[in-house]
């Protein structure tokens, strides 16, 4: 059975559907949509990565717009400790600003929904991503190398609705949607807020304050700084100020502490995947704070060469996620990589957070490189001056020889 022109079309019989469902107004609007157009059966999944929603309404919501059946999945612990965790071993911005927290979120959530999708034997498996997104190359990618057989459905694609006919659709069809009044589009999880907005696509307008709910403007921030020191075991934050914690908890606890100092808030221009700049906006005081005392122990225990090299691989990962290629054997092979690397990467970091700012203040590792005797300037090791000499000349020789010949008249 086919769809509206300029869809896509199938020729395969679709009986039962699995939804990836939000409880928003576009996946809201799928079940409907669905069930009339190919008079299937709709199966919603919704997977917890913290977001902090009313899973029990979600799931109402759902029946009475006619789902037959619905899965509610807690996936935070999976999400923190088999996703997040790699992220932050490999200090993943993407473009040096991002923490990748939908992006990280996205091939965990399409794992779900294959999952229930050969449970429940179905024909077809759905998302509510437009095409000018991301996230649909981020679903698709995992749904299509974990079950090839099943049709992937993006009606949101197909319908060509604005956001207003999308509402009369909803009101002419009796969907709930208590979100359609709000002024801006939010996806959150445990490890970032994303916030959207017809005012916030202006580059020049500043966010507004009420668009921000997990950072204090920094205005309002106290006026006296807060420290914090986060001791880090093979890469992970185990404790704050000496309390040993779970990651989840960790996260959960920067989130509110670091929020409250005005740190978190990322407001950047970003190079989509799919062809365009936009402007994003993002709350993530906790992936913030621990990166930059995560990258403190590494710039402490890596020789120059490790540090510099794992530039290189943080960028290269962290773009293939923000890419949508969860599954791209670069980006497995570079976890290995980085996971090997982060056995080094124990100590303490102490931070003082004050108006939006993180400034490391102290740092310790039993594997720093660091030798206070050898770098002592007044007290510490010195090279003979024929020791220097001998090291200029050799050092530059290359450049010297080449200098000379090219552009010495």
């Amino acid at each position: 059975m086919g769809v509206e022109e300029g869809g896509h079309y199938t020729n395969k019989k679709i009986s039962r559907v699995v939804l990836a469902y939000s409880g928003g107004l576009d996946t809201s609007i799928c079940i409907k949509w669905l069930i009339e157009k190919y008079g299937c059966e709709v199966i919603t999944v919704t997977v917890d990565v913290g977001q902090g929603d009313d899973f029990r309404e979600i799931e109402e919501r759902a029946y009475r717009i006619g789902a037959v059946k619905h899965y509610t999945i807690d996936a935070k612990e999976e999400f923190v400790n088999n996703y997040i965790a790699q992220a932050i071993k490999a200090n993943a911005f993407y473009e040096g600003k991002y923490p990748l927290g939908t992006a990280l979120a996205r091939p965990l959530i399409a794992e779900k929904v294959v999952e229930i999708a050969k449970k429940e034997s179905a024909d077809a498996i759905a998302h509510g991503c437009t095409s000018k997104g991301n996230d649909q190359i981020r679903f698709e990618a995992v749904i299509r190398a974990l079950a090839p057989e099943i049709e992937i459905l993006a009606p949101v694609r197909c319908w060509n609705m604005t956001r207003a006919e999308e509402i009369e659709y909803a009101r002419k069809h009796g969907i709930p949607i208590p979100e359609i009044h709000k002024r801006f589009s939010i996806d959150a999880n445990i490890w970032s807020r994303s916030i959207e907005g017809p005012e916030l696509d202006d580059p020049m307008v500043e966010v507004p304050e009420d668009a921000l709910e997990w950072v204090t403007p920094i205005e309002k921030a106290p006026d006296k700084p807060l420290y914090l020191e986060i001791e880090f075991r093979d890469g992970i934050p185990i404790s704050i100020n000496g309390e040993k914690m779970k990651l989840i908890d960790i996260i959960n606890t920067l989130n509110r502490l670091a929020g409250s100092c005005g740190v978190g808030l990322i407001d950047h221009i970003e190079n989509r995947t799919v062809g365009f700049k936009s402007r994003e906006v993002y709350e993530a005081p906790a992936a913030v704070t621990i990166f930059e005392a995560h990258r403190e122990i590494e710039k402490i225990v890596y020789t120059p060469h490790e540090w510099r090299f794992k530039q290189i691989v943080d960028m290269t990962w962290s773009d293939l996620v923000y890419r949508g290629l969860w599954l791209e054997p670069l980006r497995i092979e570079l976890s290995k990589l980085v996971e090997e690397m982060n056995r080094w990467i124990s100590g303490v970091v102490k931070l003082k957070l004050y108006k939006g700012n993180v400034v490391p203040v102290g740092r310790w590792s039993e594997y720093a490189s660091y030798d206070k005797e050898l770098a002592d300037y007044i007290k510490g090791w010195y090279p003979t001056d024929e020791e220097a000499r001998g090291f200029i000349i050799m050092h530059t020789q290359h450049s010297t020889i080449a200098y000379l010949k090219r552009f010495k008249k």
